[in-house]
């Protein structure tokens, strides 16, 4: 079966229940969320969340706990070179694989972080990980392709290899491809096959866990990071139905991040597009 899904919003009073009821109610078969708001630190307890009743639930609609991917708060920037600031990134983000592992999920999808200085933004970021990967066995932190403002870390294949180089637990760690911030950093995705290519050759397919699959506002090489509904944007519906069709991917979760309009997401109406119903 070929996992598409979408990125959903968790709340009360029905949180990882309601999550997962929108997800499904998309036509989605796998889908992301918050543990709690991106922006700050306040989180519900894990007991307030509903994990049981969740975990039934996805029983009952044959959706796998491994398919339901965790993303991580933005304001975690393990590179920053300020030592307080940086002792506080790797510190929520233990937080945060704890909270993913009592959920039950398999996948935290990670902003690698901003420094101008990369190589040291790199060392940074791997070391927050092998700090949180010392409690950890189970959660894969998915690093992921950013588009290249200011001084993000991650807009290049050769950023995220050096990070995984540095990791010490290798199979604690990955990869989630964005299609909008792959294109705005500069790289050709109009034929998977080729883009996926060059990630192979400078990172491994093995490390490749997620996909986030976006249309783009802006030309390839923008860096600005500008998601667009399927079909609106600069990238196009012909290639990333070609993406979420492309054989190689078809078992790696595809989540839509596309904007809502004044009456919601569209994600059904995205998700049919995109696999030709």
């Amino acid at each position: 079966m070929n996992k598409l899904g979408c990125h959903v919003s968790m709340s009360a009073p029905d949180y990882l229940l309601g999550s997962l009821n929108m997800a499904t109610s998309q036509d989605a078969n796998c889908f992301m969320i918050y543990t709690g708001s991106p922006q700050s630190i306040a989180r519900q307890p894990i007991s307030k969340l509903k994990v049981k009743e969740f975990h039934q639930s996805l029983k009952e609609k044959h959706i796998p706990i491994e398919d339901v991917i965790v993303h991580s708060p933005y304001i975690i920037n393990c590179a920053n070179s300020e030592e307080k600031k940086r002792h506080f990134a790797k510190v929520f983000l233990a937080q945060e694989v704890d909270r993913v592992n009592q959920i039950g999920a398999k996948y935290l999808v990670l902003h690698p972080g901003s420094n101008p200085d990369k190589a040291l933004g790199c060392k940074y970021i791997a070391e927050a990980i092998n700090f949180v990967n010392k409690k950890n066995n189970h959660v894969i932190i998915c690093l992921e392709t950013m588009a290249g403002k200011g001084n993000e870390i991650g807009s290049k294949f050769e950023e995220l290899k050096e990070i995984i180089k540095q990791v010490e637990n290798k199979n604690l760690v990955g990869v989630c491809l964005d299609t909008c911030h792959v294109s705005d950093s500069g790289y050709d995705i109009k034929d998977p096959s080729a883009t996926l290519k060059v990630f192979d050759d400078i990172i491994g397919l093995k490390y490749l866990k997620v996909i986030h699959v976006n249309d783009s506002l802006n030309d390839k090489g923008a860096h600005k990071d500008r998601h667009a509904n399927i079909g609106e944007g600069k990238i196009g519906l012909k290639t990333l139905k070609a993406w979420v069709n492309y054989p190689l991917v078809s078992k790696i979760c595809k989540i839509l991040e596309t904007p809502w309009t004044i009456d919601g997401p569209i994600y059904k109406k995205e998700i049919h597009m995109l696999l030709g119903k």
